[in-house]
């Protein structure tokens, strides 16, 4: 939940902003700093709460520690790549590919009750997931229509 607040709070500000010092509102670079907000943020947890990280990665999986800071490494690089003309296009594309490629994480976190920020499984559960994929779906629509359209 604490993302998506981050993506909404920053897209206001950035539009407000925006407004302020200009006499045209620029829509698309407010949801392209948003968007970058966001993924700093998320980023964040990667390095934070790399242990509880870490559990939300079935077993069969080596290097978990590693794939939790070089996915943390790449919501950053996302987060400077879409602002950068010639590698906008193709990091909006990669970043919809991850947002897709994240949520088997988070649906295994949730059937585990996982809280990753204290690493126990004391964590909201399937039910998260009627939030989470919604969001998954809004992170990737805003990709397309903020960074590639």
């Amino acid at each position: 939940m604490k993302p998506l607040f981050v993506l909404c709070i920053a897209f206001i500000v950035s539009l407000i902003i925006n407004k302020l010092f200009s006499s045209h509102v620029n829509v698309k670079l407010s949801g392209k700093i948003a968007l970058a907000a966001m993924l700093v943020f998320t980023s964040l947890g990667h390095f934070i709460f790399t242990k509880g990280m870490i559990l939300m990665l079935p077993n069969f999986i080596p290097y978990k520690a590693e794939i939790i800071y070089a996915t943390g490494l790449v919501e950053i690089l996302a987060a400077v790549g879409i602002f950068i003309p010639f590698t906008r296009s193709v990091t909006g594309v990669l970043l919809i590919i991850f947002f897709v490629l994240i949520l088997p994480s988070n649906i295994y976190a949730s059937i585990r009750h996982l809280n990753y920020e204290t690493a126990s499984f004391d964590g909201n559960g399937v039910a998260y997931l009627w939030f989470r994929i919604p969001f998954q779906l809004l992170l990737i629509a805003w990709t397309y229509f903020f960074v590639l359209k």
